[in-house]
């Protein structure tokens, strides 16, 4: 039987109580279970039926940097997916406020945030266009993302992922 989707990712980071906070406050994750102090932290997003999406295991605060991409193979990110621009737009300002974003593309049919959480891993937020809106000059790239240009073209409300990655 094939794979379906993703149902959660689990991270080492050195506090997760710090850790969950940060995407509590910018991803609005909820806690649906905590072990042992704080030791471990589930979260679940606030639109998944999952069990839970992340899962936070603390290891210590003299832990080192991820060398994954440097120096090690590893993870590169996990993405997250919105539903609407509006959306993209609202947790684009709460990364920034928060010093986390580090940069945004435009992938042609998939606009795309990249924020880093408080021990430097890196996370992308984005949103898909529906498969009924994408046309032929919609191939695969990197060019800067213009959110604005993209509300105006596919309207601030509209579902995104239909067709894509939810069912039409």
């Amino acid at each position: 039987m094939p794979v379906t989707r993703m149902n959660h990712a689990v991270l080492y980071v050195r506090d997760a109580t710090r850790t969950a906070a940060f995407y509590q406050e910018v991803l609005d994750f909820r806690v649906v279970f905590e072990m042992s102090g704080g030791r471990a932290i589930f979260l679940q997003a606030s639109a998944s039926t999952n069990d839970h999406d992340l899962g936070l295991f603390t290891i210590g605060a003299g832990a080192g940097p991820s060398p994954a991409g440097r120096s090690a193979v590893g993870l590169y990110h996990i993405a997250w997916e919105v539903d609407t621009l509006d959306e993209l737009e609202r947790i684009e300002s709460r990364l920034a406020e928060r010093g986390a974003l580090v940069g945004s593309t435009d992938h042609g049919t998939t606009k795309a945030l990249y924020a880093h959480d408080p021990d430097g891993l890196e996370f992308e937020v984005s949103w898909l266009v529906p498969a009924a809106l994408i046309t032929g000059d919609m191939q695969a790239r990197m060019a800067p993302l213009d959110i604005a240009a993209e509300k105006a073209r596919f309207g601030g409300s509209t579902r995104g992922g239909v067709g894509v990655s939810i069912p039409a």
